[in-house]
């Protein structure tokens, strides 16, 4: 058995190139206050799609996706490295194609959808010429689709949906959003609800009010109202009460290259944390003399590299089993350590920057905001943590033994009724010399 912890020199080449070029052309389009999904702009166009251009000629489009839809179809190892990179900059991944929600929304559309559907939505969201919302958590009912109200009801040859839809993100921006809602109240809990595309520009789709997170008063985040929205019958993606399953296996997914990109925005702390450091003095020398500096720094750098690896570990297995419900425990670990892992090392920085870490004049508010962010989305932590535990139990059988079989005296009994016959034969050989 064979343990490698190296990246291959092609597939390294190509990082360096990527690290390269985000650094030096992608990461200062965030500071222009152009937002990466307003594709109508055409200053934004202007600006991007050359990159874009860039990136296609290098082979490093939408890598995520298989060769029939324009992609290089890597496994989820290859993309954690990727995606360490691109989580550096808000623009990163649309230039790479492979911005969320799109990548999960076009996942499905690929899977599920007509090839009407695909013509009319999936071509153009690949070649981010236009991009969509994942409609799905409610404002009463959280992220929790056993009490999600929105209805869809069949009526001829149209679906009618009603409801309320919560931090359905890029809303303002997108074409269509794809919302889940309940088409089944009566049926098993999990075979409820359905997808549908949903035009945005279709009568009754309002946004009520686009929310911002934190001090980002960007709000994309839309609150979303269904009023008799009438929508094709053939707008329903996959099948009938199937939404359950086709969200687990998108955000399956989501969550893990959530966790990759994390790993790049930790490390960006940790850069600047030390950055600071070595620069900053005081009046006997630099902070990176000061042994609490010290220990913040070590204590950093060893969760990043721990979390690190744990991502990567999930990645190779996710590539291995090409499923991701047999990864499940491993997928729940990641979404527990992301956010703690970010808030840490993101507060330590802050802190280390003393009131200008504090300012709108660096990014330390807003990444331990996103950790929060990182906390609640895709399910909260507490949610992954349940089961994470459930998996890692079914490993264990009770004992109903008044004491349990691994205390020291029961183990001690058990090793002289292995081993007590060998002891007195040694014992015999000792007392005969």
């Amino acid at each position: 058995m064979a343990w490698d912890f190296e990246t291959d020199p092609e597939f390294q080449t190509k990082l360096d190139w990527m690290d390269a070029f985000v650094r030096e052309e992608v990461e200062p389009l965030d500071r222009l206050g152009i937002h990466p999904y307003d594709v109508k702009n055409p200053i934004r166009n202007k600006l991007v799609r050359p990159l874009q251009a860039r990136v296609k000629a290098e082979g490093l489009w939408a890598c995520h996706l298989g060769p029939d839809l324009g992609g290089q179809g890597y496994g989820q190892l290859k993309l954690g490295l990727m995606n360490e990179i691109l989580g550096r900059s808000h623009y990163a991944p649309i230039v790479f194609g492979c911005q969320a929600p799109d990548t999960g929304n076009a996942e499905i559309i690929a899977h599920y959808g007509t090839e009407e559907q695909k013509k009319k939505y999936l071509w153009p969201l690949l070649n981010n010429e236009i991009v969509s919302a994942f409609s799905m958590s409610e404002p009463e009912g959280g992220s929790d689709p056993l009490t999600f109200k929105t209805r869809a009801v069949l009526e001829g040859d149209e679906w009618v949906i009603n409801g309320e839809k919560w931090f359905s993100t890029n809303a303002k921006w997108s074409e269509f959003l794809i919302v889940m809602a309940v088409t089944d109240p009566d049926g098993e809990p999990y075979r409820r609800m359905s997808m549908f595309i949903v035009p945005r520009d279709l009568p009754g789709v309002e946004i009520v009010r686009n929310v911002g997170v934190g001090y980002n008063e960007d709000g994309s985040e839309g609150y979303m109202r269904y009023t008799d929205v009438h929508v094709p019958r053939d707008h329903l993606l996959g099948e009938r009460g199937g939404a359950f399953v086709i969200s687990q296996t998108r955000l399956g997914g989501g969550r893990i290259h959530h966790a990759m990109r994390t790993v790049g925005q930790a490390k960006k702390a940790l850069d600047l944390m030390c950055q600071r450091a070595v620069s900053r003095t005081t009046r006997d020398g630099p902070l990176s003399n000061k042994q609490a500096v010290q220990m913040q720094i070590a204590d950093s750098w060893i969760e990043l590299e721990s979390f690190r690896l744990l991502v990567l570990h999930t990645a190779w297995k996710i590539d291995k089993e090409k499923d991701y419900r047999k990864v499940r425990k491993d997928i729940a670990a990641v979404k527990i350590a992301m956010p703690r892992v970010y808030e840490a090392i993101a507060s330590r920085a802050l802190h280390i920057h003393g009131a200008l870490g504090v300012s709108n004049e660096m990014p330390f508010v807003g990444m331990i905001t996103g950790a929060h962010v990182m906390a609640i989305a895709d399910g909260p932590t507490e949610v992954h943590q349940v089961t994470l535990a459930k998996q890692v139990l079914r490993n264990y059988k009770p004992s109903n033994a008044l004491f349990p079989a691994y205390s020291i005296p029961n183990q001690r009994a058990a090793a002289m009724e292995k081993y007590g016959e060998a002891l007195e034969g040694l014992a015999a050989l000792e007392a005969a010399e």
